[in-house]
């Protein structure tokens, strides 16, 4: 295959799946991870896709965000290992915030029975997994639901967040770099994230690595505000300590 052909391959996987990697291209071309590299630079100079940590994405799609059940089934080993690694981030017979995401999902569904405590959310699923959890006092934030997340944004989950304070909350991210810093895509999600984080004197931010070095429409956040990244064994060593740097402990389960 001649290289305009393959990058116009590149450019129609990227399209129709919102994203491309350098590992995932080189396997499926049979080419080196450079060549693809090469690729990727070309159809950026030529404005059809952005570069981002690991791969692409199309040119204008900073606003792209995959539906819950595509979120639910990508990276789902590297989330169970994150969330896993999380229960040791949970308070004694305290207070959490469980933002919406899958990973977070995950926690939720990975608390134990003996778990004893006060916990928070504006996700529908989280809230329905913790609903008959014996040890777990619910607190169910209202709003709009978006569709896409089930998750409750806007005026109603802001107020709520504003008149709590919780020992910690397990946030979740579609992008996140000390560059770009917590990104996702969504204007009214991102004001909840940062209610949410501005809430609880302890941010652990769950995030598999194939987020890092993204970046998304709306900024809620810097990774300074993270006191503790979980993350997989996928970020390289030369990031994490770039983040550590930067003050914030990294985990990679």
């Amino acid at each position: 295959m001649y290289a305009p052909e393959r990058q116009q391959e590149i450019l129609r996987l990227a399209r129709d799946g919102g994203r491309v990697d350098v590992v995932s291209l080189a396997e499926e071309f049979q080419v080196t991870a450079e060549t693809i590299r090469r690729d990727l630079k070309a159809l950026d100079r030529a404005g059809l896709v952005r570069r981002v940590h690991g791969g692409a994405i199309p040119a204008g799609r900073l606003d792209f965000e995959p539906d819950l059940a595509e979120r639910e089934t990508t990276a789902a080993d590297e989330k169970d290992r994150i969330a896993k690694a999380a229960l040791a981030e949970l308070p004694s017979n305290g207070t959490m915030i469980l933002d919406a995401g899958t990973t977070i999902a995950r926690l939720a569904g990975s608390l134990p029975l003996e778990t004893t405590l006060t916990v928070v959310t504006h996700s529908l699923p989280i809230a329905a997994r913790l609903a008959d959890h014996p040890g777990i006092q619910l607190h169910l934030v209202g709003g709009r639901v978006r569709h896409r997340t089930r998750a409750a944004v806007d005026a109603w989950a802001l107020r709520a967040y504003g008149e709590i304070r919780a020992d910690v909350v397990f946030l979740a991210t579609n992008g996140f770099s000390l560059d770009y810093g917590l990104t996702t895509p969504d204007l009214a999600e991102a004001a909840v994230k940062r209610a949410a984080a501005a809430a609880a004197r302890r941010v652990v931010l769950l995030a598999d690595s194939a987020k890092h070095g993204q970046e998304h429409f709306a900024r809620f956040g810097a990774m300074a505000d993270v006191d503790v990244l979980i993350t997989d064994s996928g970020l390289s060593p030369e990031d994490a300590t770039a983040l550590k740097r930067g003050g914030t402990e990294v985990v990679r389960a």
